[in-house]
């Protein structure tokens, strides 16, 4: 007989049932339940992990503080450097940013800065977000 998918027997005793505790001596763990006698451990309402003495290890671990946004950064670029790298009718878009190095990753947000003004004309924009004083420049 070979060995199917239509003829995979479970082994016997696959889930182990868990152990009831509590339900009087005749069971086995009746009487205080695994718990001892007295004692912090033997009232309800402590934890687990402070039975078994992590509780101190995980108060050493130190907490993470903060949050990390989900969005990621955009990656700056001044005018002046766009000034300084490009000519005029060039394309500006996240590709030729990366083959003159001054971003490093074409999938991150990219975001063009700056006071300064643009002195190149013909400039396409493509991909790129830019501030409001660069669009009006632009657009002029």
């Amino acid at each position: 007989m070979a060995l199917e998918l239509n003829n995979l027997k479970k082994p016997k005793r696959v889930k182990k049932s868990r152990k009831r505790i509590g339900r009087g001596n005749a069971s086995g763990s009746g009487t205080y339940s695994g718990r001892g006698q007295k004692g912090q451990g033997a009232r309800s309402g402590v934890s687990n992990l402070k039975r078994l003495g992590m509780k101190a290890r995980l108060l050493q671990i130190p907490k993470s503080r903060g949050f990390k946004s989900l969005q990621p950064k955009n990656q700056v670029v001044s005018v002046a450097e766009i000034n300084a790298n490009y000519k005029e009718g060039e394309v500006v878009n996240p590709e030729t940013l990366t083959a003159k190095d001054l971003v490093k990753r074409v999938d991150l947000p990219i975001k063009i800065l700056g006071k300064e003004s643009l002195n190149i004309k013909d400039l396409k924009f493509e991909k790129v977000k830019m501030s409001q004083s660069l669009q009006d420049q632009i657009k002029k």
